[in-house]
């Protein structure tokens, strides 16, 4: 694909070693840095849905299609992108930049025995099995097994660096080169890079589509698609069930308990959790929540029942925004 060096925006391609925890830096690069994340999962159910043919896709034609959807995208948003390979995209496009996490395997054991509560054999084999299948997915998608540092502009080790500062390093490195200061994707911008994909994937008998339609999560509540709807009318950016706060450890730092918020809106840095008027579940919830709030004081969690929604709309003024 020719250089498109007249045309500008912000992707920022965070990826990292099995274990490394990038996945978590990439959300919260999105919710600071207010873009929207396109993750591996997304990428593959977008493109098994926007191109399945009829026999399969070649699995060479996935970075052309992981292209065409990245560049539909980026005509509405700045992108951080959370997926294998993804330095390998968009190479000749101005405006990315490719962000890389690695540590030792001790750092990398430790995490996956905190986040998914393994003992250390379990997760040596759980860290193994992610290692080859990442190779394995990387040799498919781009012919190479292994990645190479110089394929990234920023590399952080999360050996010496808590997640907290290697996101603070990330957001500094996207201000300094003012990435997030160009407009979006321009139509011309899109369009060329959408006739140069399509010349690629007419050998594969593939045609992308003329709009793209991204899939959501599915909610755990009907209450929460309500939510999500009337937040989406006000144009106002969500993530839905974003991180998860540990609560409570057990001796040997093992997280024994955790809450995850239903939602949160990057503008107002405020956290919200929805609930039914079921008094147990209240209960417990408010709990949890006056837990989260002694141990992360720094975190804006909101309650809301669902009669309280409109006071929402109504306390922060939303539907003026729509008029402006």
């Amino acid at each position: 694909m020719a250089a498109l060096r007249f045309y500008w925006m912000a992707f920022l391609s965070v990826s990292g070693e099995p274990g490394c925890r990038h996945e978590e830096l990439a959300r919260m690069a999105t919710q600071r840095l207010h873009c929207e994340l396109v993750t591996d999962a997304l990428l593959v159910e977008t493109i098994a849905s926007e191109f399945g043919a009829p026999h399969g896709i070649p699995e060479k034609a996935w970075p052309h299609l992981a292209t065409s959807i990245l560049a539909k995208l980026g005509a509405q948003q700045h992108l951080v992108i959370s997926s294998i390979g993804s330095e390998l995209l968009l190479r000749n496009i101005p405006g990315v930049l490719r962000a890389h996490v690695v540590a030792p395997e001790p750092r990398r054991l430790g995490n996956l025995m905190v986040d998914r509560r393994l003992e250390r054999p379990e997760a040596k084999e759980h860290l193994r099995h992610m290692e080859t299948e990442q190779t394995l997915t990387r040799k498919k998608r781009f012919g190479r097994a292994g990645g190479r540092l110089g394929s990234f502009d920023l590399v952080m080790n999360a050996e010496a660096l808590a997640i907290e500062q290697m996101l603070d390093v990330l957001e500094a490195a996207v201000r300094s080169t003012g990435l997030l200061e160009a407009g979006l994707l321009a139509p011309a911008a899109e369009a060329q890079i959408q006739f140069q994909v399509r010349l690629k994937l007419a050998r594969y008998g593939i045609v992308p589509p003329d709009r793209l339609s991204v899939k959501r999560k599915e909610f755990g509540h009907p209450s929460e698609e309500v939510f999500a709807n009337l937040l989406d009318f006000y144009r106002i950016g969500w993530d839905y069930e974003p991180r998860s706060f540990p609560l409570q450890w057990d001796k040997d730092g093992k997280v024994l308990e955790a809450f995850t918020p239903d939602f949160y809106l990057p503008e107002f840095d405020m956290y919200v959790e929805l609930t039914t008027m079921k008094q147990a579940n209240v209960t417990r919830k408010n709990r949890k929540i006056r837990l989260l709030r002694a141990i992360y004081p720094h975190v804006n969690i909101q309650v809301f029942y669902q009669k309280d929604v409109q006071d929402l709309v109504i306390k922060y003024g939303l539907p003026e925004r729509v008029a402006q």
